[in-house]
């Protein structure tokens, strides 16, 4: 359906971060009049100024193209995993499509292949099937899947900070570390590491180990990770206490909690 592939394509467009840009099949046929749009965040949902906000305003732009269409914004309160896909099973009889923010979605790939007449839109994600993830190969067609190369934003951030740092300490803060935000911490890392080789700088990345973050395998992934998406206090904590060690430039990719 074009008008499905339209929406997936305003909503990715609207994400200021370069995309490297996967997806599923598109779907074939219908007008998209009248569409029953929800969209479904983390705990710090569409207001958030950050990454659920840009994935809202994606569809905003879909439905002022196609005024037919109408959204239905709905906050899964937990960013458990497992919560989060129920919340879109809950409400798949409902919606004509449905907007997934985040990795904490990728079951959703199970709702879909049992709900063929239901588009799908997964941000930041690759649709998973009895808890393994589909080849790129063999898509389901009524899923749209957009992710992202982090670490390459990451990495120009990293770039521009240890080229602008006056303390020569900078550092990035993350909500969760899920594949997107440790991408982001690394190409980061990277961009400094490469200025300080081919400028001759020293600059320092600073890391709290209290707030080292812990990966979906397990692994300890280092950097500075507030445990959640929608944590504004602890965000500050983590803030403070690195102004406090002489950093001056921080970049946030944690959502809520970076505000």
């Amino acid at each position: 359906m074009k008008k499905i592939l339209s929406l997936a394509l305003a909503l990715t467009m609207s994400i200021s971060l370069a995309a490297c840009g996967s997806s599923a099949e598109e779907s074939s046929d219908g007008t998209g009049d009248g569409l029953k749009i929800a969209i479904v965040s983390s705990p710090s949902g569409v207001d958030d100024g950050s990454f659920n906000q840009d994935n809202y305003n994606g569809v905003l732009k879909f439905i002022d193209e196609n005024p037919t269409a109408t959204v239905t914004p709905i906050r899964e309160e937990s960013g458990d995993s497992a919560a989060a896909v129920q919340a879109v099973a809950d409400v798949v009889a409902d919606y004509d499509v449905i907007v997934c923010c985040g990795y904490q979605f990728a079951g959703i790939g199970d709702i879909a292949g049992d709900n063929p007449d239901t588009k799908f839109i997964l941000v930041d994600s690759w649709p998973t099937v009895d808890g393994t993830e589909l080849a790129e190969d063999a898509p389901l067609s009524n899923v749209y899947a957009a992710y992202y190369a982090e670490q390459e934003s990451g990495f120009y951030a990293g770039m521009a900070a240890a080229l602008s740092t006056e303390t020569g300490k900078v550092s990035v803060v993350n909500g969760i570390a899920y594949p997107s935000n440790v991408n982001y911490q690394y190409g980061f890392e990277c961009g400094v590491k490469y200025v300080n080789e081919t400028e001759g700088l020293s600059v320092e990345v600073v890391e709290l180990p209290s707030y080292a973050g812990t990966d979906v395998t397990g692994a300890n992934v280092g950097g500075n990770y507030v445990g959640s998406f929608s944590d504004e206090a602890t965000g500050k904590v983590i803030g403070n206490a690195l102004i406090d060690e002489g950093v001056d430039i921080i970049f946030v990719a944690a959502g809520n909690s970076g505000n």
